[in-house]
């Protein structure tokens, strides 16, 4: 397979965001967990016949086309190389395929910026794999499936910052944060932290990480198993803590789908089967295992 552009797609506008890493982690309930029950899944189900392979309606006959932005940061991808297979989020969406009939040299890559992803209008993929949070508001333009993993927006500051040893929401009010622009990390600092300082937006991590490092900011705001990526790449950088859920609800990613998608039910049927016969939890084990643990901020 090779990695193909789309047209007129800028580079990764990203994201938001929870370790359900380490299976381990999930019992000890630090905020990993496979996902649950209560977020946002598909109503419709799918039969068996509508879902059989070479019967999906794809974009392409034979061929399943999935997207993600560019750059593709670890530990979802590794290498931005998405169709390496390697990353939490590149396996889950060869396991997907591979459920839905589709062998690995079936499956096609994309790149399509991640505000064009959840944008109104007709897609360039048929799925899109790019730690999407499932949200009502996103929901009005975009189908998601099942929740393939659950997820909670982490403080990265300089060990440096008088932030650094904070312990609760409330020490962060006065700080100057930052998060990439029309991610849930920026909706987790106004509407969790709600600072008295208004909070940078970027149009990547990467110019993220660089205010981080040259201390335009106090804090940056990812999702947790991006923490722990920033502070192997950032010498001197520490994990502050997890901001409380929003709406004190399990945030959770999904696969992105075409409004009214005729393959969303499918998704959704093939993420469910991997989370009961366990592919979801040993692909956390596998590729989140080592991003597990962080305080909570009360």
């Amino acid at each position: 397979m090779q990695l193909t552009y789309a047209s007129g797609m800028s580079s990764r506008s990203r994201r938001a965001l929870l370790v359900a890493g380490a299976v381990t982690l999930v019992a000890a309930g630090a905020g990993c967990a496979p996902q649950s029950s209560d977020a946002g899944s598909s109503t419709s189900t799918a039969k068996a016949a509508s879902c059989a392979p070479g019967k999906l309606a794809t974009r392409t006959k034979g061929t399943l086309t999935v997207a993600t932005d560019s750059p593709a940061y670890p530990p979802w991808f590794v290498d931005n190389k998405p169709a390496n297979g390697k990353g939490y989020e590149s396996a889950v969406a060869y396991a997907v395929a591979d459920k839905l009939g589709y062998a690995k040299d079936q499956v096609k890559w994309t790149v399509v910026s991640f505000n064009t992803a959840i944008a109104p209008g007709p897609k360039q993929y048929d799925i899109d794999v790019n730690e999407f949070s499932i949200s009502p508001e996103r929901r009005k333009a975009v189908d998601f499936s099942s929740p393939y993993y659950d997820v909670r927006q982490t403080v990265v500051a300089l060990s440096s910052s008088t932030i650094a040893k904070a312990t609760s929401v409330a020490a962060l009010k006065r700080a100057k944060l930052g998060a990439q622009v029309g991610t849930t990390s920026y909706q987790a600092i106004t509407d969790s932290v709600r600072p008295s300082v208004q909070p940078q937006v970027f149009n990547n991590n990467d110019d993220a990480k660089k205010a981080l490092q040259n201390g335009q900011i106090d804090g940056l705001v990812v999702d947790l198993p991006t923490a722990f990526e920033v502070t192997s790449e950032i010498k001197g950088s520490t994990i502050v803590g997890q901001l409380p859920k929003l709406s004190g609800k399990a945030e959770q990613f999904g696969i992105v789908l075409d409004k009214g998608s005729p393959l969303t039910a499918c998704v959704s049927k093939a993420v469910d089967g991997l989370q009961s016969d366990g592919t979801l939890a040993a692909l956390q084990q596998k590729w989140l295992a080592d991003t597990a643990g962080a305080p909570e901020l009360q």
